[in-house]
């Protein structure tokens, strides 16, 4: 009796044995029947700037429903493209990572259209401790003397004169996937033409200052900037408004004393000669 149980449980376990083994081919199959086309993928961290060779490139199958817009088939289509965003490895190249047909690489790659590049000197303090990365944003304080007016001194003054500014690159470096700080000499921003302008003049009449703004705030505040008298909470004395004096003339010897002024007078001719009267 035992033995007829024992039989009839390794049966029934063969049976579902069976049936899983059947269900798991029938599975397979179906995922093994799921459209898929080739999609060009970054087989190596390929950084901003760069120009695309075979060798970064490689090809993997995707399911044909969920193939992002702007991907690529085939590796030759990417010959000499230049990236103008950092492509992690395994990740799909697509068009809108790439510069326009014909550039030809380096930080120019990277500057937004109607945009230009220029690097400012600065130093540990000025480059906020080297936490102003590529991709960062700062707003860019001068220091300045102000110029002097008839019979004053030039007061010195810190403002603010640009703002919301994107890092490009730090020294040599326009990568933007290292976090850590850099304690570099110069840092190259993105402005426009106007704004370059201004940096440029800020930059020869005084010291410049960045300072690190939260990327994703893009307000902009408008100051009048902060004098040294303002500072200090100094009250700037109103200038003394000068009093005439009025200095009476010295009395000749001999000379009638004035008259007093009269309300109406009348002049009186009388034998050819004139006299005035006054009431």
């Amino acid at each position: 009796m035992k033995n007829v149980k024992a039989l009839g449980l390794l049966l029934l376990a063969a049976m579902i044995g069976l049936g899983a083994a059947v269900y798991a081919a029938g599975w397979i199959s179906k995922q093994g029947g799921i459209a898929s086309n080739k999609v060009v993928v970054a087989s190596t961290d390929i950084e901003l700037g760069s120009k695309i060779n075979p060798q970064m490139l490689s090809t993997i199958d995707w399911p044909s429903g969920s193939v992002p817009t702007g991907a690529f088939k085939e590796i030759k289509e990417l010959q000499d493209r230049v990236v103008k965003v950092g492509v992690q490895r395994g990740e799909a190249i697509l068009e809108g990572k790439l510069a326009p047909l014909g550039t030809q690489g380096g930080l120019s790659a990277v500057i937004a259209e109607g945009k230009r590049a220029m690097t400012v000197r600065v130093n540990d303090v000025v480059g906020v401790a080297g936490f102003a990365l590529p991709g960062n944003y700062v707003d860019v304080v001068v220091n300045a003397q102000q110029d002097k007016g008839k019979g004053e001194e030039g007061k010195q003054i810190s403002k603010t004169v640009l703002e919301h500014v994107l890092v490009l690159a730090v020294a040599q470096e326009a990568g933007r996937d290292d976090t850590k700080p850099k304690v570099v000499s110069a840092v190259t921003l993105e402005l426009t033409l106007e704004d370059s302008e201004k940096l440029d003049l800020a930059r020869s009449v005084g010291t410049l200052s960045l300072v690190l703004r939260n990327q994703i705030d893009k307000n902009t505040v408008t100051t009048t900037g902060i004098t040294k008298n303002q500072l200090f909470g100094e009250n700037v004395e109103k200038e003394a408004i000068p009093i005439k004096v009025a200095v009476a003339k010295p009395r000749m010897p001999h000379s009638k004393p004035a008259l007093k002024p009269a309300s109406s007078c009348v002049e009186v001719i009388q034998n050819g000669s004139r006299e005035l009267n006054c009431f």
